[in-house]
């Protein structure tokens, strides 16, 4: 990237902060994980609360990509997370990432599919793992937004490209039952989609949107579809 569109980066403070290293955020690379401001999306469980409502970040990209410079040898992958990366248009920052040598995993809720395409098209992503945060029908309970369609369009293009990606589901058992999960499964599988499906479970924590605690509900595991190989996390 040369210095004029460098300098378009400098005061776009879009980053709520920087976690420098992760072994587990992205399979097999030793990775920094860049923590984007704000989202469209008010999942009740969601834990990144301080995140998804920030107005502003206060790292700019400048920054961030500074900081990368610092890590090239030492770090093989960079994941965009959230909040939700796909609000902002990322392609000279992903491009210029790349151009440091490093992978790019994106997670991502689906619902900016056209600055998601920008992206595939361009070939600046190596992996993306995929939030199916609901079934049709229970999509915006969960989510607080009516974006299906936009995800929908996403999970598309993922499932005709030739990317690395997962596709996975958070689980609060007094939010979602056995017959949404079948649901999403179903829907999967119509769509061709044959990789593993991932269900990460609740995970208590001390804030959440929606102030969750443990679910009351339990959940059947052995009444789910067995169409699609299943990893809990």
């Amino acid at each position: 990237m040369n210095t004029n569109n460098e300098s378009s980066l400098e005061n776009s403070s879009l980053i709520y902060d920087i976690t420098k290293f992760t072994h587990l955020d992205y399979p097999e690379h030793l990775a920094a994980i860049i923590w984007f401001s704000g989202c469209n999306m008010r999942c009740d469980y969601c834990y990144n609360k301080d995140i998804v409502f920030a107005k502003n970040g206060s790292i700019t990209l400048r920054e961030a990509l500074d900081f990368l410079r610092s890590r090239i040898g030492l770090l093989d992958g960079v994941v965009l997370s959230g909040g939700e990366a796909t609000a902002y248009n990322l392609v000279e920052f992903c491009q210029t990432i790349k151009n440091m040598g490093f992978a790019i995993k994106l997670d991502t809720n689906g619902t900016y599919s056209n600055n998601f395409k920008q992206l595939l098209d361009l070939h600046l992503l190596d992996y993306v793992a995929l939030d199916y945060k609901a079934p049709k029908e229970k999509f915006t309970q969960i989510t607080h937004s009516r974006k299906y369609d936009e995800f929908s369009k996403t999970l598309d293009l993922l499932l005709t490209s030739d990317i690395h990606f997962e596709v996975r589901t958070t689980l609060h058992a007094d939010l979602l039952t056995p017959h949404d999960i079948n649901a999403i499964i179903d829907d999967l599988v119509q769509r061709g989609y044959d990789k593993s499906y991932y269900i990460q479970e609740f995970l208590e924590t001390e804030t959440n949107i929606a102030d969750l605690k443990k679910a009351s509900s339990s959940f059947d595991r052995a009444a789910l579809n067995n169409a699609l190989d299943i990893i809990w996390r």
